[in-house]
C-alpha cells in the first residue's frame, strides 16, 4: 500500500473516484460514499452500510442489487463522521426507511448513532444493527461487546436479500439481528498491513510464528503460535469457531474463507479444503461456501473462516441473487443508469428542504473578541499536534491501528478552519463549527468525543464575566458530554483518566479563588501525569481492548493528546495574560 497513489492524504478519495468510475452503471458517487446508480423501488428499505476504508470489497464494493442500497467510505481504517453518514443514508432512501449495519466499533457506534437521530428527527424510520461475528475480541458470556469482522459481508447479505424483494423495515432487522446473531468468525494474521504512505506496517508477526485473533483495522492477534501448515490453520479455526457456536445451531452452514489483503486465492483454496473436510467429519452440510477477498485490511497477510449458522429462512437469503462491483450471484434484473452521474434520480435525491443554507449569525463585539481567543488556543493545539503525530500514531499502533495522530491532526485542521471562518459570528458559533468540523474530518471515536467535547464549552464561556468558576463549568460540561458518548469511566484507559483529574482540580482550585493562570497549570500537570499512569492501566474499551496485555505498559494515545493539548492551552493561556499584564503596566507608566 506505499507504492500506487499520489498523496496519502487524498488516498480515499482518489480510490474512490476511480472505483465509481469503473463503475458508474452500478454505483454513483455523493458526499460521504456511494449509492446505487439505479434507486430502490418506491417504499423499499434502504440498507445502508459503512465504516472505514481499507476493506474492499467492503464497504463500497457490495453496494448494489440484492445488498446495499449504499455504503458511508471513512478514511482509512477511521469510522467515517456522523454527516456522511445521514448524507449517504437521505441519497439512498426510498420511503421504506433506513437499515444502517456496520462493524462494532465506537467511533462508528457514535457517529451512525448521531445520524440515525438526525434522520429520525426528520421522520425516517432508522435501525441498526451491529455485527458482531468475532469471537477473539470477546468471551460468549459478553458476545455483545464482540467487534465485527469479516462476519459483517453475512448480516449486509441477509439484509440486502430481504430488503430487495420488499421486505418491511421490522422484518429486514429481525433477519439482519438473526443472521448476526447466528455468526461466528476467526482469523490468523501472518504480518501485518501498511497505511498508504507509510514506512512500515502497523504490527509485525515473529518469524515461525502467525498471530491468532487479528482484528480487520490492523490489529495482531491476541496471542502468537507456531507457523502450521493448512492443515493445522484449519485445525485451530475450525475447532475454536466449533466451540463458540449459537444455540439450536442445526447442521447446515454457509461458510466464508476470507483473504485479508496478501493472501492469494490458491492458498486461499488450499485452506479451504481443509476447512471444509472438518466440518464434513462434524456432520455438518456446507451450503453455498464463498472463498476470496471479501472484507480485507489493506495488504494484511491474513485469513480468516466465518460459519454462519442457516436457518430455512436464513438460506433463502443467502441463496438470493445479487449484483454488485465486487459480489455477484445468481440472475438479477438489472435497471442500471450508465455513466454514474451525480445527477440522482428522484427517488435517490435527497429533500432540498435538508440542505437549506442556515441564516448567518451576528454576535457582539466581545464574543466576536472571545472568538478571537479562541481561534489563538486552537492555533495552539494545532501546533502541538502537529508536532506529535508520529508520537501518538506510535503509542496507538502498539495495541490499535496506529491512526490517532492523522486523525487528532486532521480534526484540529478543520476545526480550526471552521472556527475561523465563523468567527465573526461569535465565540459560540465558532466552537460549534468547530466541533462540527472536526467530527466531520477526523470520524473515529476520538473524532466524535473531541468534537462533541469542543461545542460543549460555548455556554459556560460565551460571556462578559468569564471567570475561573466557568472555565471549570466549561471543562465539566465537556467531561460529562465524553462520558455520555463515549460511556467510559476512570480506569477504561481512554482520554478520560486524564480529563478527570484535570476538571477536578479546576474545580476544587475555583472553590476556593485561586487564580486562574495557577488553576490552569495545576490542572494540566494533573492530566500529564494522569496520561503517563493509564501505562498501568489494561484497556477496557474500544479496539484496544482485545489486546489488553500489549498494551500494558505503554501510556493510552488519547489520554496522551488530551494532556498535550491541555498543556498547550495553558501555557497559551498564560503567555497572552502575562503579555496583556505587561502591554497595561506600560501603558499605565507612560500616563503617569
Amino acid at each position: 500500500m506505499t507504492r500506487v497513489l499520489d498523496t496519502a492524504e487524498g488516498f480515499v478519495q482518489d480510490a474512490l473516484a476511480g472505483f465509481a468510475a469503473v463503475h458508474g452503471d452500478l454505483v454513483r458517487r455523493v458526499d460521504g460514499g456511494v449509492v446505487r446508480a439505479d434507486p430502490l423501488a418506491d417504499g423499499h428499505v434502504a440498507v445502508v452500510v459503512g465504516g472505514g476504508s481499507g476493506h474492499y470489497p467492503a464497504f463500497a464494493g457490495v453496494v448494489g442489487a440484492g445488498l446495499a442500497a449504499g455504503a458511508v467510505c471513512g478514511n482509512v481504517f477511521t469510522s467515517p463522521s456522523a454527516g456522511q453518514a445521514y448524507r449517504v443514508a437521505r441519497a439512498a432512501h426510498a420511503g421504506g426507511g433506513v437499515l444502517f449495519s456496520y462493524g462494532n466499533y465506537a467511533g462508528d457506534v457514535l457517529h451512525f448513532g448521531a445520524a440515525q437521530e438526525r434522520l429520525r428527527a426528520e421522520g425516517i424510520d432508522t435501525r441498526t444493527v451491529l455485527c458482531t461475528d468475532d469471537i477473539a475480541s470477546a468471551p460468549a458470556d459478553r458476545i455483545d461487546e464482540r467487534r465485527g469482522i469479516a462476519g459483517d459481508f453475512v448480516v449486509f447479505k441477509v439484509a440486502g436479500a430481504a430488503a430487495e424483494r420488499g421486505d418491511s423495515l421490522d422484518e429486514v432487522e429481525r433477519l439482519a439481528i438473526a443472521a448476526n446473531d447466528r455468526t461466528r468468525t476467526l482469523g490468523v494474521a501472518f504480518g501485518g498491513c501498511t497505511f498508504p504512505g507509510a514506512d512500515g506496517p502497523l504490527f509485525t508477526v515473529p518469524d515461525g510464528m502467525m498471530s491468532v485473533g487479528l482484528g480487520i483495522h490492523g490489529e495482531p492477534g491476541i496471542r502468537d503460535v507456531p507457523m502450521g501448515s493448512a492443515d493445522e490453520i484449519a485445525e485451530i479455526l475450525v475447532s475454536e469457531l466449533l466451540a463458540d457456536v449459537p444455540e439450536d445451531r442445526g447442521d447446515r452452514v454457509a461458510v466464508l474463507v476470507n483473504g485479508l489483503g496478501t493472501v492469494k486465492y490458491e492458498e486461499l483454496f488450499v485452506l479451504y479444503g481443509q476447512v471444509a473436510a472438518r466440518l464434513g467429519h462434524a456432520s455438518l452440510t456446507v451450503v453455498e461456501p464463498e472463498c476470496g477477498e471479501l472484507v480485507t485490511s489493506l495488504d494484511m497477510a491474513g485469513v480468516s473462516v466465518t460459519l454462519f449458522w442457516l436457518t430455512e429462512e436464513l438460506e433463502e437469503l443467502w441463496r438470493a441473487p445479487a449484483y454488485t462491483p465486487a459480489y455477484r450471484k445468481g440472475l438479477v434484473e438489472r435497471h442500471a443508469s450508465p455513466g454514474g452521474s451525480d445527477d440522482a434520480p428522484a427517488a435517490a435525491r435527497p429533500d432540498p428542504a435538508s440542505s437549506v443554507s442556515e441564516p448567518v449569525e451576528t454576535a457582539s463585539p466581545a464574543s466576536v473578541a472571545r472568538a478571537d481567543r479562541a481561534l489563538v488556543l486552537l492555533a495552539a493545539m494545532q501546533a502541538t499536534l502537529h508536532e506529535h503525530e508520529d508520537e501518538l500514531g506510535r503509542i496507538d499502533a502498539i495495541a490499535g491501528d496506529g491512526d490517532h495522530g492523522v486523525g487528532m491532526r486532521r480534526g484540529i485542521d478543520a476545526a480550526l478552519a471552521a472556527a475561523s471562518a465563523a468567527r465573526d459570528s461569535g465565540l459560540s458559533a465558532a466552537l460549534r463549527t468547530a466541533g462540527e468540523g472536526w467530527s466531520e474530518i477526523a470520524g473515529g471515536t476520538s473524532g466524535a468525543l473531541w468534537g462533541a467535547a469542543l461545542t460543549s464549552l460555548a455556554p459556560a464561556l460565551d460571556r462578559d464575566d468569564v471567570t475561573a468558576t466557568h472555565v471549570a463549568a466549561a471543562a465539566r460540561a465537556a467531561l460529562d458530554t465524553v462520558v455520555r458518548l463515549g460511556r467510559a469511566k476512570v480506569g477504561d484507559k481512554t482520554m478520560v483518566d486524564a480529563l478527570v483529574p484535570y476538571v477536578e482540580r479546576l474545580e476544587a482550585a475555583a472553590a476556593v479563588g485561586r487564580p486562574l493562570a495557577e488553576s490552569l497549570a495545576a490542572a494540566a500537570a494533573d492530566a500529564t501525569a494522569a496520561a503517563e499512569a493509564t501505562s498501568a492501566l489494561r484497556p477496557a474499551l474500544g479496539r484496544a481492548r482485545p489486546l489488553a496485555e500489549r498494551s500494558l505498559g505503554h501510556p493510552d494515545a488519547g489520554a496522551t493528546s488530551l494532556a498535550l493539548v491541555l498543556t498547550a492551552i495553558t501555557q497559551t493561556s498564560i503567555a497572552r495574560t502575562s503579555n496583556t499584564q505587561t502591554s497595561i503596566a506600560r501603558t499605565e507608566g507612560r500616563t503617569s
